[in-house]
């Protein structure tokens, strides 16, 4: 796809089917992170794949416990992706939510949906998450920057809202 057009009618996507999605697709959302811009180059961004059911399940359960809702805040994705930052780079925030946005231009280039979720940063604060990193073999001074759910989408694309208004100051 035409870049402009990926980043135009990129949305949110909010119900998923259960397939799990390709490893090739996967490899190509991933990778468009890891050239996401960074702080000095500092590439001081980890990111997190998780697709095994009690992982998923168990990273869910977390974020809504911090959500104080009981629901599934990934929306029934198959695959949710964590994105952390490391003291590597005073722009560790930046750099994350660079690597997200990447990611999600990228899962719509291949033909998956996507989803930023919040709520990544108080995750991994809480016990659990640190016991998830030490599980993973991951330090436990990461901080949660962003997470996102990815898989197919289960309905129709979402069309986009009109601008608004004063969008744009050009002085």
């Amino acid at each position: 796809m035409e870049a402009l057009e990926v980043l135009k009618n990129r949305r949110a996507i909010r119900k998923y089917k259960a397939d799990q999605i390709k490893d090739e697709e996967l490899n190509a959302v991933v990778e468009a992170g890891t050239f996401a811009p960074t702080g000095a180059g500092t590439q001081g961004v980890k990111i997190v794949v998780v697709q095994t059911p009690e992982y998923r399940d168990r990273v869910a359960a977390l974020n809504a416990k911090v959500f104080g809702k009981d629901m599934d805040p990934y929306y029934g994705a198959p695959t949710i992706i964590l994105v952390f930052e490391t003291s590597e780079c005073f722009t560790h925030e930046l750099d994350g939510a660079a690597v997200c946005t990447n990611m999600l231009n990228a899962a719509y280039a291949v033909g998956l949906g996507s989803c930023w979720i919040h709520r990544c940063k108080q995750m991994f604060e809480m016990e659990e998450g640190k016991e998830l990193l030490k599980e993973w073999g991951l330090p436990e001074d990461l901080v949660g920057v962003a997470s996102m759910a990815l898989g197919y989408a289960d309905g129709d694309h979402p069309a986009a809202k009109p601008r608004k208004d004063g969008y744009v100051v050009r002085v």
